[in-house]
This record gives C-alpha cells, structure tokens and sequence, in this order.
C-alpha cells in the first residue's frame, strides 16, 4: 500500500520501460507503454529518446512538457509485480 512514498531515482531501461526507486526502498521496471501517445501531454512519450529524458521532479517521474505519471500508480504498478514474482516463486 502506497504511503505518499516519493520517487527518489530512476533510470531508462528500454522501450517504455524505467527503473524507479521510491525512498522507502521499493524499486523495480516499470513498464508505461500504456500512457505514451494517451491524450496530447503524452503524445511526445512515442519518441523513446524523449521517454527516455524523463527526470523526478516533486516526488515522480516527470518530462520537460509537463506530462508526469502520480507516484502512487507507479507504487502500485510495481507491489502489483513484486506480488506476481512471490506467487511464481
């Protein structure tokens, strides 16, 4: 469960894909292929260098055009993979 927990690195993997780190130690790919091109804030997210420019601003994933995915849905998106991994495991 998300506890307003803030992004604290990331780093390009590939694709539509970044490493996020959060400050409470959860860290893992996070796949945002789903967002590129979604409404006009995402559409520069198609060019994988500019994807790929993506920094942490106020605590989440942001691009220079103002587009950012909330912290919260990436948290969610990676307890969601983790618990995938642990039923596989």
């Amino acid at each position: 469960m998300w506890k307003l927990n803030e992004v604290k690195n990331i780093r390009y993997v590939e694709d539509w894909v970044l490493h996020v780190v959060f400050d409470d130690g959860v860290e893992g790919n996070v796949d945002l292929s789903e967002y590129v091109g979604l409404g006009p804030v995402f559409e520069p997210l198609r060019d994988k260098q500019y994807f790929a420019s993506a920094t942490v601003a106020n605590g989440t994933v942001s691009w220079a055009n103002g587009a950012d995915i909330a912290p919260e849905t990436l948290y969610e998106k990676l307890e969601s993979a983790h618990k995938m991994l642990e039923k596989t495991a």
